[in-house]
């Protein structure tokens, strides 16, 4: 019987979200520029899915804009950043920040921008101290996530961002795992920028949204067209946008009851690890994604873990790279100073609505099974 606990890397859609998306692929199937009746019901249905969003964001529903994922989301942060102050200054990202911004960000540096890049402290968290002190006359934009995708540490974004409020400077936070697990208010935050994804928070894949205060720099993503204010040219994915607005809504509606019922998953799951000497919690003693745990069992290799527990029966998975078949260290452990061998016995369970708590009982049982037998694996060999 199996179990998943990946769900940080997607999760499953809510049926009655996916209930609210089917009239619009075949009975409603309007285009929403469209003028006669068929194109003006899908464009209230896109303008609602949007006002679901603002709700839950505290935003206003004019400052939302949907694209198709939260990379393309930061992508055209940074680069609509860089354009608007010619390729010339700083920007300053955290080293637990997703690729699509650490990525983007090397690309526009070089265009002439210049870099700096944050390493978290031991407990997985990027100080405000740190931000500081990185700071220039020249900084044009501040990239700090709200949860780390990988640790589930929360990120001291309001504190950073009203320090660079003071100073004139633009944040950009990816809220994508955050959203629909801890509460996401922009107007508490005081961030310039945040993006969510629908697939994180069961909703579809495909389709995500962001938020950009007025008045912030933000150039057109595609061109061709009028929609989303002649920021993203492109024919809106009705089904799709109708499907962000019911998860959002539903997300709204069952914050408090999902926390706690993630939280009591995750805390059965590490209360039952404490008589595992292999194994350390990482980053256990700060503020923390509900439904997020990070874990090292010493002396066995994450990646092997990980393969054994999926032909039992339960999808974990690993910060790790694998490259030429040889698994390297995640690099967010090690920027947060955990020793190579530490970094490659970890895994990461990601827990969800789905779950229960038999599966997690089993889980556990499956780990102690796995550690014994990759051991004695071990043991043969050398």
């Amino acid at each position: 019987m199996s179990a998943y606990f990946d769900h940080n890397a997607t999760t499953p859609l809510d049926p009655r979200v996916l209930e609210a998306m089917l009239p619009f692929f075949i009975e409603r199937h309007g285009n929403p520029s469209s003028a006669h009746g068929h194109g003006r019901a899908a464009r209230e249905a896109v303008e609602k899915a949007r006002r679901q969003i603002a709700e839950l964001l505290s935003a206003s529903p004019e400052e939302v804009m949907f694209t198709s994922s939260g990379t393309e989301a930061n992508n055209a942060v940074i680069y609509s950043v860089a354009e608007a102050c010619g390729h010339s200054g700083h920007i300053v990202f955290a080293a637990l920040e997703h690729p699509s911004i650490r990525q983007a960000a090397e690309r526009v540096a070089q265009g002439g921008m210049e870099l700096t890049e944050l390493d978290p402290d031991a407990r997985g968290v990027v100080g405000v101290e740190s931000v500081e002190s990185a700071l220039r006359h020249d900084t044009r934009l501040v990239c700090l996530m709200q949860a780390n995708n990988e640790l589930g540490t929360l990120q001291p974004v309001a504190e950073v961002a009203s320090m660079c409020r003071r100073r004139g400077i633009p944040v950009l936070c990816d809220a994508v795992q955050a959203v629909g697990k801890v509460r996401v208010d922009v107007q508490a935050l005081g961030v310039d920028y945040l993006c969510l994804g629908g697939h994180k928070f069961h909703g579809p894949p495909g389709i995500a949204a962001l938020w950009v205060r007025s008045g912030a720099p933000m150039g057109s993503l595609l061109v061709g067209a009028s929609q989303e204010r002649g920021l993203r040219a492109s024919t809106e994915n009705v089904p799709a946008v109708v499907g962000l607005g019911e998860a959002a809504e539903l997300a709204r509606l069952e914050l408090d009851d999902r926390h706690r019922r993630l939280s009591a998953l995750r805390d059965r799951f590490e209360g039952q690890l404490k008589d595992l000497p292999e194994a350390v919690v990482h980053c256990a003693d700060v503020e923390r994604l509900p439904h997020t745990s990070h874990v090292a069992l010493l002396g066995v290799s994450g990646h092997q873990l990980m393969l054994w527990l999926d032909q039992q029966g339960f999808a974990v998975s690993t910060g790790s790279a694998c490259h030429s078949g040889k698994p390297q260290p995640s690099r967010t452990l090690l920027r947060m100073g955990v020793s190579e061998p530490e970094a490659l016995a970890s895994l990461r369970i990601s827990f969800g609505l789905t779950n229960s708590d038999d599966e997690v009982d089993r889980l556990v049982e499956a780990l102690r099974r796995g550690v014994v037998i990759l051991k004695d694996e071990v043991s043969v060999v050398s």
